[in-house]
């Protein structure tokens, strides 16, 4: 039996709730992200009529106030988006019960094998979550999951798209490659430099070119591109473990120091430890994601020898690799750091060093930081060393970190 798989993609999720809870400024431009006082931070979403102004995703602030001076700017409220999620997947439970979430304003759905056709249980949701929910979804109707998810992006909003065997040659093939899910920025680049810029120019490639050029990801983009994913949906109680715990964020301005790198990738090791000692959590190895103004980048990653949930501990480890694998040959755009390596079971032995003495100390007073944070605001509270910056280091990845979506292949 041929597999129906849908993807319900809500339509400018963040900033339809908002505009949802505030009728006062529907009719204006609106974005959700960052700080509009300091006009700090960066685009999270925004609406349909910011989008006419050319604003775009991860853009700066202050340059989306270049483009469109009356931009509304409300802070993220995740707490709310995660309850219009929650009432999204209800809707969906009615239909079926494999049912795989992409972040919080995406989901997979199998309904393969109900009564109702894929284009008919997509038209019935469409209708009952923009009555009982007062948003709007996008739904992509297909044989496997890369193909709905590219239905959903295809025509939005407030839309359906059906790509099937008859016809993906047709929706699928004209489109850019970048398109396709996981085909990023550096991908899209190295696959234009070989006269590849179509999902149908990269269906119609050589796998073992793809191969010879990316490795075993190169059989993975032939399979996609042709429509042979088939990855299944996964149940709706089923969990998935934590893997890693990490932040990551687009600078205000261009990093030109280590000094300056050092100071963002403090803040985002704070957030990283904090949500670490959240969860219980402590681990061995700390991976580094770095990208440049040429948007080269790279990632690396260090184990360490004991299992930590310490901020200092952490940038260390951060720095330490950064120095190590970068010479300046541009200025940095974006940071990440984050910890992996889940270490449960480790006791730490008392030694004659103190050293032991010493973490078991610098974790009590990262403790007592979380405490008063909680309390009073995360600002009530900051290293000397981070007010020397204040435009690099007045941010909160703790609290305004993006929700990313879920591994697919993990």
């Amino acid at each position: 039996m041929e597999r129906t798989i849908l993807h319900v993609d809500c339509n400018k999720f963040y900033a339809s709730v908002e505009c949802l809870y505030r009728p006062e400024i529907r009719d204006k431009p609106v974005a959700v992200g960052g700080n509009p006082e300091t006009r700090h931070g960066i685009i999270l979403t925004k609406n349909e009529i910011a989008s006419k102004y050319g604003l775009t995703v991860g853009e700066p602030l202050w340059k989306a106030y270049q483009k469109c001076p009356d931009l509304v700017v409300v802070p993220p409220n995740y707490p709310l988006y995660l309850r219009f999620s929650k009432l999204c997947r209800k809707v969906y439970e009615d239909y079926s019960d494999y049912i795989e979430p992409f972040g919080l304003d995406e989901s997979w759905l199998d309904v393969t094998g109900c009564m109702q056709s894929g284009m008919e249980i997509a038209e019935e949701i469409r209708r009952r979550i923009k009555f009982e929910l007062g948003i709007t979804v996008s739904i992509g109707v297909s044989f496997n999951k890369i193909f709905a998810k590219l239905g959903s992006d295809y025509k939005k909003p407030d839309a359906i798209t059906r790509i099937g065997k008859d016809n993906y040659k047709d929706i699928a093939f004209p489109l850019p490659c970048s398109d396709l899910l996981f085909v990023g920025r550096s991908t899209t680049k190295k696959l234009h430099s070989y006269g590849i810029y179509t999902i149908g120019d990269l269906a119609n490639t050589d796998v073992r070119f793809l191969r010879s050029v990316f490795g075993k990801n190169g059989d993975t983009l032939h399979r996609f591109s042709n429509g042979l994913d088939d990855m299944p949906v996964r149940h709706k109680d089923e969990i998935r473990d934590v893997k890693s715990v990490g932040n990551s964020t687009t600078t205000p301005c261009d990093l030109v120091t280590d000094e300056d790198v050092s100071t963002v990738m403090r803040v985002l090791a704070e957030s990283v430890a904090e949500r670490l000692r959240e969860q219980g959590f402590k681990g061995r190895t700390v991976t580094i994601s770095v990208r440049d103004t040429n948007l080269s980048s790279f990632t690396r990653q260090k184990k360490l020898a004991v299992p930590t949930n310490i901020s200092t501990e952490i940038l260390a480890a951060g720095m330490e690799l950064f120095r190590t694998n970068y010479r300046w040959g541009a200025n940095i755009r974006s940071l990440g750091i984050s910890v992996s390596d889940f270490d449960f079971e480790y006791f730490e032995q008392y030694d004659l060093l103190g050293t032991a003495l010493h973490r078991e100390k610098m974790e009590k007073i990262e403790y007592t930081v979380d405490t008063l944070r909680r309390r009073f605001g995360h600002y009530c509270i900051q290293r000397a060393c981070q007010l020397k910056s204040k435009k690099l280091a007045d941010f909160n990845p703790h609290d305004e970190h993006i929700i990313h979506p879920i591994g697919y292949f993990s």
